[in-house]
């Protein structure tokens, strides 16, 4: 039974300011080691599927530069979105192509390129096992995350039933919580949403027409267009226009060192550290210096004295904060002018 990887690779987000922009976003950064977040992932993924049957869908503006971060890929296989439209859609037209060029029962397992993964061999055993469950039970199948920690950034799983072995139903999903909630979550053997799905691609297509009005007419309606597609579609996550609407959902458990590696400061959980606990990138003296984050693409960086810093260095501007209000940036650029905010 062939098996399929789609990678999501699109996005232009900010919490990665001033490093990111809009032709340089985080998926395309050097942010947990010394290669791109998207050549992680693509390496991560090569013992799945082989460059002809791995698609990438990502922005139009980024297509080019991802054809020379993927030189084994066949180029019909990187997908220009012509506009965001959501997940629902973005997987919708994944699957509609991967049934065209091989058979509604192609197996399709759906990434982000834009994660850090502690542990690439239980990630992969991960995927299989869902691959498994998907073919097996004709179900739609994603992989939780073993929660390590109550989290209030992250969705939620409530596994129901048990199907077959760790193979659970999903009894239902749950948006992101306040902390105590994430708390009370954690305790009761609720998952985290990691947004990894994997289904055959008849049985996704069949449970889209079913449950997804904001998308299935239109795949119907332009299935060899995909501008008019991207154009007309209601964008909606695929979380809540299928996976919430279906009773064919199942959840498979994983623990692998998955983080979604959303803000600076989530760059401590996920990199090297040296021997004060610093998450260090580029040329770094600390003394006296604990818990900070430093990327540093040019120059040197000297700490003193100072805990829990995110320091980034980037063609001649330095951004100084904490790793707690790393994780909103949006207030600082809404205040920043133009000639600072916009980096080109």
């Amino acid at each position: 039974m062939a098996r399929w990887v789609v990678v999501l690779a699109g996005g232009v987000g900010s919490r990665f300011w001033p490093l990111s922009t809009p032709q340089r976003p985080k998926q395309l950064l050097p942010l947990v080691n010394d290669a791109p977040l998207l050549t992680n992932a693509l390496e991560r993924l090569r013992p799945l599927a082989d460059g002809a049957h791995t698609l990438i869908l990502t922005n139009a503006s980024l297509a080019d530069a991802i054809a020379v971060m993927a030189p084994d890929l066949p180029r019909e296989n990187i997908i220009s979105e012509p506009q965001p439209s959501g997940t629902a859609a973005a997987l919708a037209w994944a699957a509609h192509v991967i049934a065209q060029r091989d058979s509604p029962t192609a197996t399709m397992i759906s990434v982000h390129a834009d994660w850090a993964i502690g542990d690439d061999e239980g990630f992969r055993l991960a995927l299989v096992q869902a691959a498994r469950a998907a073919e097996k039970h004709q179900s739609l199948v994603t992989v939780g995350i073993v929660p390590a920690r109550p989290d209030p950034g992250f969705g939620y799983i409530q596994p129901g039933a048990p199907v077959d072995g760790v193979v659970r139903r999903v009894e239902r999903f749950v948006e992101k919580p306040d902390r105590e909630r994430a708390t009370r979550m954690t305790a009761e053997g609720y998952l985290w949403n990691s947004g990894i799905f994997v289904w055959r691609v008849g049985d996704f297509l069949e449970e889209l027409r079913a449950h997804c009005p904001e998308v299935a007419p239109v795949l119907a309606a332009y299935p060899d267009n995909i501008a008019q597609f991207f154009a007309a579609v209601t964008p909606v996550a695929v979380d809540v226009g299928v996976m919430e609407r279906s009773a064919k959902v199942l959840v498979v458990p994983g623990e692998f060192g998955w983080d979604d590696v959303g803000t600076w400061g989530a760059l401590h959980r996920v990199r090297a550290h040296d021997p004060q606990g610093n998450a260090a990138s580029g040329r770094v003296f600390a003394l006296d210096a604990r818990g900070n984050v430093v990327h540093a693409e040019k120059g040197n960086v000297v700490l003193y004295g100072v805990n829990d810093l995110v320091v980034v260095m980037q063609d001649g501007l330095t951004l100084v904060t904490t790793t707690e209000h790393s994780s909103d940036l949006k207030k600082l650029l809404d205040a920043l002018p133009d000639e600072l905010r916009i980096r080109e």
